[in-house]
């Protein structure tokens, strides 16, 4: 499945699902927030690809891009890092339900965070060291507390309590 559309400030943003799994929120909402961490770019669009993929395609780009054998969260692929932005999100459905679970948040949560984790990355902002993970994690906060989402950065209560 492939979904695109053209946002007011000129970006484009397509949506495509290679994987079958249960929650993954539509592509209408993926777009809401890849516009929202875009809303950032000083030239205010962008040419993006957001593919939802499985176990298998994730770990195959892990693998054959950054030299890692297993599947993680998201992976981002910068095309072209001057205005207009360009580049492709791989999001790893099956590995951000089971984070998402495991840290105790929704699913839809989880995807928002990888989204805007991944398109700021597109833009830039970067976790190698603990200064640039600051202003990224608050940018991070900032765009997820507009949707309603919690800190995805503060632990999970205990279960049960």
């Amino acid at each position: 499945m492939k979904s695109g559309a053209r946002s007011p400030s000129g970006s484009h943003i397509a949506v495509q699902c290679a994987a079958t799994a249960r929650n993954v929120p539509t592509p209408a909402r993926i777009r809401q927030w890849a516009r929202a961490a875009l809303a950032s770019n000083a030239a205010g669009n962008a040419r993006v690809t957001i593919r939802i993929v499985g176990q298998a395609e994730g770990r195959l780009l892990n693998r054959s891009y950054r030299n890692r054998d297993y599947a993680t969260n998201v992976l981002t692929f910068v095309f072209r890092d001057t205005p207009p932005l360009e580049g492709d999100i791989a999001l790893c459905a099956p590995v951000i339900t089971r984070e998402a679970r495991a840290q105790r948040k929704t699913v839809a949560a989880h995807y928002a965070h990888m989204v805007m984790h991944g398109l700021l990355h597109l833009q830039g902002y970067d976790h190698k060291n603990t200064k640039d993970a600051a202003v990224m994690e608050r940018r991070e906060r900032t765009l997820l507390a507009r949707f309603g989402y919690p800190d995805p950065y503060r632990p999970a209560p205990a279960r049960g309590a």
